[in-house]
């Protein structure tokens, strides 16, 4: 028996996740062949996010402390930057320091706050030159003065970047995010009626930036641990059992031929 079209809901999941030009995506920029050795330019993921775990367990099995640990993760976000640059990755994002963390010891929590200071401080001017600029993700409001004086100074030095967005979530949960953007609307006065998917997007740490097509987590691990949990809904999920500092080039391109060769339907 012959029926009419399909009536759809109004509020269906937006053209967001329908394929992105180079132009929409912010690659414009980037060479081709910077990246055909790899994988076709059109099969990269637009935003590569990564849990970075194993920081402490690596430690422990060098005989470190966990401070030494973490300094060896910042070490491992180095390498990696100028890799995700010249591959042509437009956007990273870093889970960094949760808002879980708090229950750590203040020796460690105190350790890290020390180390991502030093890192912003030293690193900024060559983030810069990289043409990256960095956002971050969380409440910032929360954080000691001297860190958000550092995070303050790198968000304004490197606006100008136009080769990768790099997203630090610090002080990040992504329930909390979800809070904050809910509180957003609220206090906007928004018509109930006018709250759907693109409403919210807009109010959360992320607007204006393409969801991730690709998690990464290092350590074994397989959970988001409440990272991005809105943006992630139909990303890709890569689980590594290298622990986070082990973490190089290599391990990278290894993950981005594992997304090339899924097949991504979006539920089409």
């Amino acid at each position: 028996m012959a029926r009419g079209p399909v009536a759809r809901p109004t509020d269906a999941p937006p053209t967001a996740h329908a394929p992105r030009s180079a132009g929409a995506s912010g690659r414009s920029h980037v060479s081709t062949t910077d990246v055909d050795d790899l994988v076709p330019f059109e099969e990269l993921p637009h935003h590569v996010a990564i849990i970075m775990d194993g920081n402490r367990r690596w430690a422990r099995g060098q005989g470190l402390s966990e401070v030494e640990g973490h300094a060896a993760g910042v070490e491992a976000i180095r390498g990696l930057l100028k890799h995700v640059v010249r591959r042509g990755v437009p956007v990273l994002s870093l889970y960094a320091f949760s808002r879980e963390n708090w229950a750590r010891s203040d020796d460690e929590v105190a350790g890290l706050f020390s180390l991502l200071e030093d890192a912003i401080r030293s690193e900024t001017a060559e983030l810069r030159s990289q043409g990256v600029q960095v956002r971050l993700l969380g409440r910032l409001a929360e954080l000691p003065p001297e860190t958000r004086r550092s995070i303050e100074n790198a968000l304004s030095a490197t606006a100008g970047g136009d080769r990768l967005q790099l997203n630090i979530a610090f002080n990040y949960a992504g329930r909390t995010e979800l809070v904050d953007a809910f509180r957003t609307l609220a206090a906007s006065g928004i018509d109930p009626d006018d709250i759907d998917e693109a409403a919210i997007s807009r109010v959360l740490y992320t607007a204006g930036l393409p969801d991730p097509d690709l998690v990464i987590r290092t350590g074994g691990e397989q959970r988001l641990s409440n990272f991005l949990i809105w943006q992630s809904a139909y990303a890709e999920f890569y689980f590594c059992p290298l622990l986070w500092p082990d973490f190089g080039p290599e391990a990278l391109d290894a993950a981005l031929l594992e997304f090339a060769s899924r097949t991504r339907r979006f539920g089409r």
